[in-house]
């Protein structure tokens, strides 16, 4: 809400989205501090993921030196570390191992989640986000996750997983964990589906030696017009009449990058050729005007892309002998000049404009431009061939988005499931398995399969040519064949019990005594 519906620097204020929220931190860290007092603190014993690494390092490195045949071979490969660290860190470690090598599928399931704010968003940004009682920014989607994640947890212990129980169904850790993954793949099927709705919806783009071309007649009479020297094809098959609504672009081939093309235009008697030049890859109008008692012509280019933030793009023809001053309310103003004069394109907030307060040199008057829906960009021809005042007549170069942004419900479902089921399911069964000097390194490690799975991300985006639903299709059918790997790796897990991962108090404290005992003698020696 800061950054959409604040206006600074030009545009939206993300200064304030951002700067907020990092306030917000500074309060809290100051809050944080003010209860040091009452806080357990617990004296640092040393880094434990440091003591890891090194302990499987120098198990590799002894087993590496020690590969003769004549040396006799050790249960565990960590076994050969046994020369410099205590049998405790070893046993916790080949525990941790045996964890750390479940983690290897799981980045994917990270690389399909992280694009909430990401992909997901951007999606949004091509939908109708008028919901009938409010209106969306794009971003306020992503509320969904946690408040269905606040929802599920409580609902997934509390009724989902005793019913499953009640059916003599073994649902254990690393199923559930699986189970999260297919729930994903379905999100993102479901995301393919909706990107195709979406792209259904939205203008074709011209390809290369291509353009697209819209025909204005703003002539009192209809217009017949046909592209010389091409065939002679008309653009459309029958003459265009007065203030005719194009109901879409056509398509024109272009034997080079860019082109001359030449137009007959046929008008009452008269027959009037016109030259324009054009580039390939881009929206044309046409725009037929009197001229007298004859027509002529002028080529507009129109801009492609510009209402990818789903707001509303609008821009002005002026017809009138004079400069028209237009205020679109919220500091929006701009000047259309005399005589067929076009304006840029700016973008405005969706939203009825039924009294947009015009003024020239001599006269002010109002307009009436109706609803501007999202995402589209519309031009208005100011004209004034009634007695009533200059009026607006309005068409949409690009159409409005259709697509309901509420359809983007089902996939936060399926994946908020996902994550309830695949996430703190991961870490319970983390936490269950490995000792507890070992849950500092777990988390460290966890955090980093998230890390992987954004640079997943990272990567397809920046070397993937693939169009966006055929993208999120790959994700959904790779993370489909994780899954089965995963699954594989987790029929194969045998699960520690407690008493098996954690030494009984009375075994350990002859290994204290032991070392003890090894050190004098050392000191002793030395």
């Amino acid at each position: 809400m800061l950054r959409g519906d604040v206006q600074c620097f030009g545009g939206d204020c993300y200064a304030l989205a951002f700067g907020v929220p990092g306030l917000l931190m500074v309060i809290a860290l100051v809050v944080f501090a003010m209860g040091s007092k009452m806080y357990k603190k617990t004296p640092p014993e040393g880094n434990i993921v440091t003591q890891v690494i090194k302990c499987i390092w120098f198990a590799l490195s002894n087993r590496f030196k020690n590969r003769s045949g004549d040396i006799p071979k050790r249960q565990h490969w960590l076994d050969w570390a046994a020369e410099k660290y205590p049998k405790q860190l070893i046993m916790d470690v080949k525990a941790l191992t045996r964890i750390l090598f479940l983690y290897i599928p799981l980045p994917m399931f990270w690389a399909l989640l992280e694009q909430q704010g990401s992909r997901w968003t951007l999606q949004a940004t091509r939908m109708n986000r008028n919901l009938g009682f409010i209106v969306l920014q794009p971003d306020q989607m992503q509320v969904l996750n946690p408040l269905l994640v606040l929802i599920f947890i409580p609902l997934f212990d509390l009724v989902i997983y005793p019913l499953v129980s009640k059916c003599g169904i073994n649902f254990s850790s690393l199923r559930k964990m699986a189970v999260g993954m297919i729930l994903a793949c379905l999100a993102f099927a479901v995301v393919a589906v909706v990107e195709t709705k979406v792209n259904e919806m939205a203008p074709p783009q011209p390809g290369p030696q291509e353009i697209f071309l819209q025909v204005l007649n703003l002539a009192d009479d209809e217009v017949k017009v046909t592209v010389v020297g091409d065939d002679n094809n008309s653009l459309l098959p029958e003459s265009i009449r007065s203030f005719q609504k194009m109901p879409h672009y056509s398509k024109l081939h272009l034997k080079t990058k860019s082109q001359d093309f030449h137009f007959h235009l046929k008008y009452h008697n008269l027959s009037v050729y016109t030259e324009h030049s054009v580039e390939e890859k881009k929206w044309y109008s046409l725009i037929i005007r009197e001229d007298g008692e004859s027509i002529s012509s002028m080529m507009v280019k129109d801009a492609e892309n510009i209402t990818t933030n789903g707001m509303t793009a609008v821009r002005f023809l002026n017809t009138l002998h004079k400069e028209v001053n237009i205020n679109l309310g919220a500091d929006i103003s701009l000047n259309v000049g005399e005589d067929y004069d076009v304006s840029a394109y700016r973008t405005v907030q969706i939203g009825e404009y039924s009294a947009v307060r015009c003024k020239t040199e001599d006269d002010d008057f109002l307009l009436n431009l109706g609803l501007l829906n999202f995402g589209a960009a519309y031009l208005f021809v100011i004209t004034n061939s009634t007695r009533q005042g200059p009026q607006a007549w309005k068409t949409e170069d690009i159409p409005a988005n259709k697509i309901s942004i509420a359809w983007q419900l089902p996939q936060y479902v399926l994946v908020t499931a996902g994550e309830v089921m695949f996430s703190v399911t991961g870490l319970e069964f983390s936490y269950s398995q490995a000792p507890s000097s070992m849950k500092s390194v777990l988390q460290a490690a966890w955090l980093l399969t998230i890390g992987v799975g954004n640079f997943i991300v990272l990567t397809v985006a920046q070397f993937s040519d693939l169009v966006q639903w055929v993208e999120f299709t790959l994700f959904s059918c790779l993370l489909l064949l994780v899954c089965l790997v995963f699954s594989i790796m987790g029929y194969y897990y045998v699960p520690l019990k407690s008493e098996d991962i954690q030494e009984p108090a009375a075994k350990k404290i002859p290994h204290i005594q032991e070392n003890t005992i090894n050190l004098e003698t050392k000191n002793t020696k030395l």
